[in-house]
């Protein structure tokens, strides 16, 4: 008997060693406001730049504050008609943009609070810019034609559309009984966001230098500190250590990232990508060169931006991000949350905004900043 039942219960160990569902315990968990959902926009820059804004109001004031995504929104679209049209079509115009543009647009316009500007008109429960984005874009390419003089009632036309859509913009309000505008909004808030960087790492630009990074939504030409692969995901955790939150820009176009399942991960076996959804699967070893090849050939672009708010670990010792989405929360795993492997991170992370303080020393050094 012995004999019979031995191999079948080694089978059975064998067995749940390489079916071990997923079991995740927290490891740094930073305050952040709830997860959200961008509705029908493509604003996710905003929404992940807000949300890590917020973070940042809880870290420095220990106060809640719900900033309005749609303000800085409503602002930077100025912007991106503009670069359009003066390049005379022959650029990007899109619902796109990157963490940076947030920072962009509350150092010059402020920042307020969800009360004081929801970007919804009429009767409107939720966001949806699909009208909006096309009704602009059809008008600027109108405007872009070279061969036509610029007629300057342009502008006026632009601010009518996002009025329409957007409602318009908002200059003073009232806050907890005090009234501000939203620059001395700002300014209450003691966030100082000439403080905030975007890190990132790609060979064909030289280590410990500013560059622009050639991705389609970088109409604002934002530059991005460069450092080695290893460094950049080391400041990354120092940084969440350290008590403070991230703001993510990524690839999601895989099939292993994963909002329904809440998980991120890069199986070392394209037979795993379905099973490493739900069960622990060996994963790939990201080299700077092979991290590099993937940008180069369009397998890794710039998809969707989140917010990194804390770490998680599988039962095997595995780690994994703590991402916050702007999917909401139903049918999604986590609560909304993305669970992002080291190995998915260091692939597929195109940049991170921080406070420079995050930094580590010797990286703070050799950045200057």
């Amino acid at each position: 008997m012995r004999q019979i039942f031995l191999p079948i219960a080694l089978l059975a160990f064998a067995f749940s060693a390489y079916s071990q569902k997923y079991e995740f315990q927290t490891i740094k968990d930073i305050e952040a406001t709830p997860v959200i959902s961008q509705d029908i926009t493509g604003t996710c820059w905003s929404f992940s730049s807000t949300s890590f804004l917020e973070a940042e109001i809880i870290r420095v004031l220990g106060k809640k504050i719900d900033l309005s995504e749609m303000y800085n929104v409503r602002n930077t679209y100025p912007k991106k008609a503009w670069n359009y049209v003066m390049r005379q079509g022959k650029a990007q115009f899109g619902e796109g943009g990157l963490n940076h543009d947030v920072i962009n647009s509350a150092m010059e316009f402020g920042i307020v609070p969800l009360t004081a500007y929801s970007g919804l008109v009429g009767s409107a429960t939720k966001h949806d810019h699909s009208k909006m984005a096309k009704e602009l874009e059809d008008l600027l390419k109108k405007y872009a034609d070279p061969s036509k003089k610029l007629d300057p009632k342009w502008k006026t036309d632009v601010e009518a559309i996002l009025d329409k859509y957007m409602g318009a913009n908002v200059t003073e309000f009232t806050y907890d009984g005090k009234k501000y505008t939203p620059k001395s909004f700002l300014e209450m808030t003691k966030l100082n966001l000439k403080d905030y960087i975007t890190i990132t790492s790609f060979t064909n630009e030289p280590y410990y230098k500013t560059f622009i990074l050639d991705i389609p939504d970088n109409f604002s030409n934002g530059s991005f500190y460069n450092m080695p692969l290893d460094e950049f995901v080391q400041n990354i955790d120092n940084a969440l250590d350290k008590g403070y939150t991230l703001a993510l820009d990524a690839d999601v176009s895989e099939k292993t990232f994963s909002g329904r399942n809440g998980i991120a991960v890069v199986p070392e076996n394209d037979a795993d990508e379905k099973t490493i959804l739900t069960e622990i699967k060996p994963e790939k070893k990201i080299t700077p060169e092979f991290r590099q090849q993937e940008f180069e050939n369009y397998n890794t672009t710039d998809d969707h931006l989140m917010h990194i708010v804390g770490k998680v670990k599988d039962q095997n010792g595995n780690i994994y991000y703590k991402v916050k989405n702007s999917w909401g929360t139903k049918n999604l795993g986590n609560d909304g949350y993305v669970y992002m492997s080291v190995p998915y991170l260091r692939l597929k992370a195109i940049s991170v905004l921080l406070h420079k303080d995050a930094l580590q020393k010797k990286t703070k050094k050799d950045l200057g900043v």
